[in-house]
């Protein structure tokens, strides 16, 4: 017999189809496993609004969860609160910077209404994942994906992405 402890674990393994060495539970993704009338529902937050990745989480839940011997399964996607590049776990960030990948900073608070500049955000010191120096530059505001930013270190020269802070 299969559990909802077992649901979860099951969840916990699915990947990020963009950050394959993230469990979409070290992302932050990964919201609630829960049972609703014999279903197991997950519960899922995407990193922004209109992430393509969406729809590949959804159905490697589902797929790794009828794998494991359950039927009826629904994934949910909630908005509220939004994800914040904060809920990357311990061992995420561990994994990114594993990875050539410099993990986030702490996310700006905001209280309220965000403001619209047109002002190009302001950087803070962002560590090399390869040499760990501080004096990088950031190329490109997008990477490969759009919650990353490419830079370079000025110590080592070699090129990096950036999870930017959400």
């Amino acid at each position: 017999m299969v559990t909802l402890t077992d649901a979860r674990a099951v969840a916990e393994t699915v990947t990020d189809p963009e950050l394959p060495m993230l469990t979409l539970a070290d992302l932050g993704v990964l919201r609630e496993v829960s049972e609703s009338g014999g279903t197991v529902v997950v519960t899922i937050t995407p990193t922004y609004t209109g992430c393509p990745a969406m729809d590949t989480m959804r159905d490697d839940l589902v797929h790794a969860l009828h794998d494991a011997g359950y039927d009826d399964v629904e994934v949910r996607t909630v908005l509220h609160p939004p994800w914040s590049s904060d809920w990357i776990t311990e061992e995420g960030r561990r994994k990114l910077a594993e990875a050539g990948i410099s993990p986030p900073g702490t996310a700006p608070r905001n209280d309220g209404p965000i403001p619209l500049t047109l002002a190009p955000p302001v950087s803070h010191a962002v560590r090399c994942p390869h040499c760990g120096a501080a004096e990088t530059e950031e190329l490109s505001r997008f990477s490969a994906t759009a919650c990353k930013s490419l830079r370079r270190c000025r110590t080592c020269a070699e090129p990096f992405e950036h999870v930017k802070e959400i």
